[in-house]
């Protein structure tokens, strides 16, 4: 790849850890994608000398476009696009028609709050937002703050200013692609296709050592980039490669499926979120949690439309909740203890009467870091999968990790399960 780009993260709640940084592995991917490689992502606070000295140090690195996250709200220390003006040599001024953008999202956020509230003092405030770059083109806000690109000039790569929200600047991205600054940037690019698989049940170990027999056995393997990651419980598998290596990248998916039949279940890039989703669709899904705690039905619940099919759940970490909100039977629970295949049966089967549901899930298990036994470590997990008219499904596991994994990738078996029966009752 002949075309290279630097990302700039600003603000001092990222560089401190206070907030997480999404925005530069997030825009890293999308650089990815377009086939610009990726030479450096630096952070740094709101100081505008400082932002100024990660442009300058990219520049001097000759980086063809940089994108810059953070630093273009109302307030004092929001400094991005006045630096990156003076750093491209241009004056700082006011765009009209973006002030009356921002003057109109203003108005539907206040009416929208209700209450007094004088708009020329908020106006005032947010005005510094319309201040931009001579000659720059702007990015409509998603929220209050524009986008802006400048196009490069001598010494100087393209530069992209984003907002540092990713709410905001995830949807202008395709935007700023599209702008003939950036295109200029990246008109030298090698063009690449990504695809995504993903595995379910199998070993990262397992996977490396398939991959060393297609590096052998397959030829113009070595023309695959390869890169494989654990995610929720989950192997992602993403291959990038050029049209020429496309009959490499189908001999490596045709051994995979032969493989693993049963793990590789997603050959789009589909989660297994989406896959549910669709599977849910006519259907009346409730959930019943003990260690998850509601993690499932949240996870269920962030898709759009969920509404449709999510009739609700029961957290029932107590025993006693168990007993009165599910009607699991008290006898189960002293026999086999809560954590147990038959108190998961119970929960689901329970969660399936209450909500007067068609299909459920319980989950039960021992997340740590306490509570272990050598019979039952933490880690232990048991699923009931109920759907009526077939036999309740039940399972258990043994999780790795701390407590978030262990309630984390609960979830993730769960859905695997979810699927694996919905697919069946549809099959037979």
């Amino acid at each position: 790849m002949s075309v290279r780009a630097g990302i700039v993260v600003t603000g001092t709640e990222v560089l401190t850890g206070r907030v997480q940084d999404l925005n530069g592995p997030w825009i890293a991917d999308r650089l990815l994608e377009l086939g610009v490689e990726l030479a450096y992502v630096t952070q740094c606070g709101d100081r505008a000398a400082d932002i100024e000295a990660e442009l300058q140090f990219l520049a001097a690195q000759g980086v063809d476009l940089i994108i810059t996250s953070g630093g273009l709200g109302p307030t004092a220390d929001d400094l991005t696009v006045a630096t990156v003006a003076h750093f491209a040599g241009r004056d700082l001024v006011l765009d009209t028609a973006l002030e009356a953008r921002i003057a109109e999202i203003l108005r539907t956020l206040m009416a929208a709050r209700g209450g007094e509230v004088d708009f020329e003092a908020v106006m005032a405030a947010n005005r510094k937002q319309a201040m931009v770059p001579a000659g720059a083109q702007i990015l409509d806000p998603v929220g209050t703050a524009p986008g802006v690109v400048v196009e490069p000039g001598p010494g100087r790569p393209a530069i992209v200013v984003l907002p540092g929200p990713p709410r905001e600047l995830q949807p202008m991205w395709p935007r700023a692609v599209e702008t003939a600054a950036v295109q200029q940037a990246i008109a030298g690019r090698t063009v690449y296709r990504q695809d995504t698989v993903r595995m379910f049940g199998l070993a990262e170990s397992g996977l490396a050592e398939t991959l060393r027999e297609a590096e052998s056995r397959i030829e113009g393997f070595a023309e695959l980039e390869i890169t494989t990651c654990l995610r929720r419980g989950e192997l992602e598998i993403v291959t990038r490669y050029e049209s020429t290596a496309s009959d490499a990248y189908t001999a490596l998916i045709d051994l995979l499926r032969d493989r693993y039949p049963a793990e590789l279940f997603s050959e789009d890039g589909a989660l297994i979120d989406d896959q549910v989703a669709a599977l849910l669709a006519g259907r009346t899904f409730a959930t019943a949690e003990s260690c998850t705690a509601g993690l499932l039905a949240a996870r269920i619940a962030d898709r759009a439309g969920s509404s449709a099919y999510l009739a609700g759940g029961v957290v029932s970490y107590s025993n006693q909740a168990k007993v009165d909100l599910l009607g699991v039977d008290p006898a189960l629970i002293a026999d086999h203890g809560a954590v147990s295949e038959p108190v998961a049966r119970a929960m689901a089967e329970g969660a399936l009467a209450r909500f007067g549901a068609d299909t459920a899930v319980g989950i039960t298990g021992i997340a740590g870091p306490g509570g272990g036994s050598a019979e039952k470590p933490v880690g232990t997990v048991c699923f009931g999968v109920a759907l009526a008219g077939r036999p309740t499904l039940v399972r258990t596991v043994r999780l790795p990790g701390d407590r978030t994994d262990v309630r984390e990738r609960s979830t993730t078996v769960a859905m695997h399960l979810l699927r694996g029966e919905l697919l069946a009752q549809r099959s037979g």
